[in-house]
């Protein structure tokens, strides 16, 4: 067994190897970002209202992406994926809890992706076939159709590796832009900037700020961990820490505030407001969009679940690291499709995706900050490379695990859950931040106790 480890070679993208120019990564990012998913959280964020929601979408995901252009330097740095940069903090064992996270979150993500295509995909066939609407009785068969063809669509797009993805979000980027001009149209063409601006919210469905700063801290921390996986393949230091965090910027702003006015709109018009309804295929079906917006709605949850599919990918091949990372893409997707149907089964998209950030948040917080702290704190910005894969080498621990990480994850997902509900965080700051902060300490204490 120790022979086999031994054997393992952690894959380094070398500096000659690399050609990701500026534009390629930030088209990468404002791709991952200007999609269904962004669109809903800014639909859900209404409910905190206009002004509200705009600062805490600046503020919270600002601060998430100060970590992505931290562990962005890391894969510029090292040459190595996310995952892979996790053997240092967590062992070479150890890195496997982290690859478990990741993996589950990005397969959740192309899930969440996923189901809002289908959806649009299901109206399609509403409006073309006249099949029953979800929803209605029947209305299924529109859905699961459209999960089936997402799902080929996502086997297509990673076929061709890397290149594809590249490509994939070259196109992704214009059709985006075609679609939020033609949205905001749509919206401005109903309402005001002014009207949408003053909009009160019904006080049952009235979202407190803190709880909302976690709500937008768990969608974009979830794209910190696949950071490196990207930037390992850019020559410049520069463009590994500011086009990452300047095209999440761009794509998170730019359609959450397109979800935002959207649903604020349509709030308006019919005198109701109801978050379930915030998804981007039922607010294009009430603004009359067409078919042709379905489609694009398509299309660009192909370069969000993208980014999702080759982050999985690399995770799983972190923990088998002989495994194909063609081969693993294809094991993700077909991951992701079983658990796109979850929320047929379990109650409504709402509530399912909001139980799914409540995940994200309390495993990623802990995660990111232990890597960072590991890498800029304890290891002064300097991993031993050839070092990675190496059983009883630099970074095996005892028994290839890092007490130190292992037992500061524990405790940041306690605290999280300790901490979520209560009143002070929910009304003000948010928890997951706060918990960020406290991990990263406990881990420095922890790892000077171990060297002691």
């Amino acid at each position: 067994m120790e022979t086999k480890q031994k054997e393992v070679m952690i894959e380094r993208i070398p500096m000659e190897a690399r050609h990701t120019n500026w534009w390629d990564m930030f088209a990468t990012w404002v791709g991952a970002n200007a999609n269904n998913g962004t669109w809903f959280v800014g639909g859900v964020l209404a409910a905190c209202g206009f002004a509200v929601a705009m600062n805490v979408l600046v503020i919270s995901s600002a601060l998430s992406y100060v970590f992505l252009s931290l562990v962005g330097y890391m894969g510029y740095k090292t040459g190595l994926s996310t995952m892979s940069l996790s053997r240092a903090s967590f062992g070479e064992r150890g890195s496997y809890l982290p690859s478990l996270v990741n993996i589950t979150q990005f397969i959740g993500w192309t899930a969440v992706n996923t189901f809002i295509a289908a959806q649009s995909v299901g109206l399609i066939l509403t409006q073309l076939l006249g099949w029953p609407s979800f929803g209605q009785p029947g209305g299924a068969k529109g859905l699961v159709v459209g999960i089936i063809v997402m799902s080929i669509l996502h086997i297509l797009s990673v076929s061709a590796g890397s290149r594809s993805i590249q490509m994939i979000e070259r196109l992704g980027i214009i059709l985006v832009l075609v679609f939020v001009i033609w949205e905001s149209v749509a919206v401005f063409k109903t309402v005001s900037l002014t009207e949408i601006a003053h909009w009160q919210v019904p006080a049952k469905a009235r979202m407190t700020t803190g709880a909302a700063i976690d709500y937008v801290a768990a969608f974009n921390l979830a794209w910190v961990t696949a950071g490196a996986d990207f930037t390992r393949f850019t020559p410049s230091r520069a463009n590994s820490v500011v086009s990452p965090f300047v095209g999440a910027m761009v794509g998170v702003l730019w359609f959450a505030f397109i979800g935002l006015i959207s649903t604020i709109s349509i709030a308006i018009t019919s005198g109701a407001y109801n978050a379930n309804n915030s998804d981007p295929s039922t607010i294009a079906a009430k603004l009359g969009l067409g078919v042709i917006a379905l489609l694009v709605i398509v299309l660009t949850s192909m370069t969000a679940n993208a980014v999702n599919l080759l982050g999985a990918g690399s995770a799983l091949s972190n923990i088998f690291p002989k495994l194909n990372l063609k081969l693993a893409l294809w094991i993700v997707v077909i991951l992701a499709t079983v658990v796109t149907f979850i929320p047929m089964f379990v109650g409504s998209f709402l509530d399912t995706f909001e139980s799914f950030l409540d995940y994200v948040a309390m495993v990623l917080g802990p995660t990111i900050a232990i890597i960072c702290t590991d890498f800029y704190w304890k290891a002064k910005r300097h991993y031993q490379v050839k070092e990675f894969g190496r059983v009883k080498g630099r970074y095996w621990y005892k028994g290839g695990v890092n007490p130190a990480a292992i037992i500061t994850f524990v405790v940041g997902v306690v605290i999280f859950l300790a901490c979520q509900k209560q009143t002070f965080f929910v009304n003000t700051v948010g928890i997951t931040f706060i918990d960020m902060v406290v991990s990263s300490l406990l881990y420095m204490v922890l790892s000077k106790l171990q060297r002691s």
